[in-house]
């Protein structure tokens, strides 16, 4: 939820208004639900849990960014805002829209069977050309930390007229690890099945999925070698080779590590629309409903993050977010051009986004989904368990795979039990069992009684579990 958003609407609508966001304390969140409630703020505009926010006369509900896997609560009480909205709005029979220039596959599946109705904007706002998308081979590139010569030749050609240029990374900190010249030693978070992200400015090790941290050690642990080196870049690496290389330039980076403290993402976009020449870099955060109208060279310098992920949905993430960051390019008066670094050219998934957009991207993905049985051609429910010892989640999966047998689970195939992709995490160990139906219907008949009988199971008590239905990830 940026302050440009709220700030728009505030400037085109002259209503009261409320805003719903985890960055409010008690006292401002229960004024804002009282404003709501009360009928006293005509427009509510709010991130995930603004979904439940009270309405005493609700007219429409949109949902921005309807594609975002955010909208998904992955802890306690799960669910999807985005779904949850739209049966909100079927209760109280009034309209919404899910907004998106680039939509999930289930949206668009909807559209298909008709669904959804689809009202599409074939042209961008006011006069603004769409950019020019070019993938760059790097593999015969000298690269200076992700910075090939040919993308900076062109931010110095850019700033030099006067332009900004918003270069995308989306990895935090200064590299993903340290690592031993000598030995091999690499710095591994002692509660996770991972590396822990070096943050040099801080001046420690962090694990980005447990949290903890611990100095920079002077020495390596296994060998006693002084000879330590940063394993790949960040932003904040980035950072720091821009400055090197444009010293007179102002650099802004935009990430959760550089916007922690209340205000400060409103003070960096200040000085960004200052309309001075200035380098943007930035993770995802960068992506989402920022309007930069001096921006005309965007550079993805790492465009093959999303090839090769684990999980079935990595490549329409990957196809989401590359077109959502080179959606800041060109959005004034100023053509916009886009550089895409890649090691994988000739990916023909690649290749289609770029050449023919996201809605060709999304045809070609759906028939490879409709092909392997993948949602949304089906519909899935993941059961997790976790414990301080791998026996107790894997037994009590595997007696929850027995139990589901024995309720007859037809139409439902059951894949594990199995454990997850990072094993241990926060000092768990996390094992998962896979549920997919071609039909819900067929899924939620075993869900039912299934999920009733689960905690009578002899090891539930030894673990901590957890139905996720319709998971965003298998992570």
């Amino acid at each position: 939820l940026t302050p440009q958003l709220v700030g728009r609407f505030k400037r085109r609508f002259n209503v009261p208004m409320a805003v719903m966001h985890s960055g409010l304390n008690n006292r401002e969140r229960l004024n804002a639900w009282l404003l709501a409630r009360n009928g006293e703020a005509s427009i509510i505009i709010g991130t995930r849990s603004a979904v439940f926010t009270p309405m005493s006369q609700p007219g429409i509900i949109i949902v921005d960014e309807e594609h975002d896997s955010s909208f998904k609560q992955q802890s306690g009480l799960r669910y999807s805002a985005r779904d949850l909205a739209i049966v909100r709005a079927r209760k109280l029979d009034i309209p919404i829209v899910l907004g998106s220039a680039t939509p999930s596959l289930e949206s668009l599946l909807n559209v298909e069977q008709l669904r959804y109705q689809q009202l599409p904007l074939p042209q961008r706002a006011g006069s603004a050309k769409p950019p020019k998308i070019s993938l760059l081979d790097v593999r015969s590139q000298n690269m200076e930390e992700q910075l090939s010569a040919p993308l900076t030749q062109l931010i110095q050609r850019h700033l030099d007229n006067g332009n900004q240029v918003l270069l995308f990374l989306n990895r935090r900190g200064f590299s993903p690890s340290i690592i031993c010249h000598e030995c091999g030693w690499v710095g591994h978070c002692r509660r996770c099945d991972t590396h822990m992200t070096l943050h040099l400015q801080k001046r420690h090790l962090r694990c980005h999925h447990c949290g903890s941290q611990r100095p920079i050690p002077q020495q390596c642990p296994d060998c006693g070698s002084v000879d330590l080196r940063p394993l790949g870049s960040g932003t904040e690496r980035i950072e720091t080779v821009l400055t090197e290389q444009f010293p007179d330039i102002p650099i802004s980076r935009i990430d959760r590590d550089s916007t922690r403290k209340k205000g400060s993402l409103n003070a960096i976009l200040n000085d960004i629309n200052s309309g001075e020449p200035r380098i943007l870099i930035g993770t995802q955060m960068l992506a989402k409903g920022h309007h930069f109208p001096d921006v005309t060279l965007v550079g993805i310098l790492d465009g093959d993050q999303g090839l090769f992920g684990v999980d079935f949905r990595a490549g329409e993430r990957m196809a989401q977010l590359i077109i959502q960051v080179t959606g800041r390019a060109g959005r004034g008066d100023k053509p916009g051009q886009v550089i895409i670094q890649t090691h994988h050219p000739d990916n023909p998934m690649l290749q289609l986004l770029c050449q023919q957009g996201y809605h060709a991207f999304a045809k070609a993905a759906q028939s490879e989904r409709q092909l392997t049985a993948l949602p949304p051609y089906s519909h899935m429910a993941l059961l997790r368990a976790e414990a301080n010892h791998s026996l107790p989640p894997e037994n009590f999966l595997h007696q929850a795979y027995n139990l589901a047998e024995q309720l007859g689970a037809q139409g439902v195939e059951l894949y594990g039990p199995m454990p997850a992709v990072m094993e241990r995490r926060a000092g768990k160990y996390r094992y998962q069992l896979l549920l997919q139906a071609q039909k819900r219907t067929d899924l939620h008949r075993l869900l039912g009684p299934w999920t009733v009988q689960l905690n009578k199971l002899p090891e539930a008590r030894k673990v901590r579990w957890s139905l996720d239905v319709d998971p965003v990830d298998l992570i």
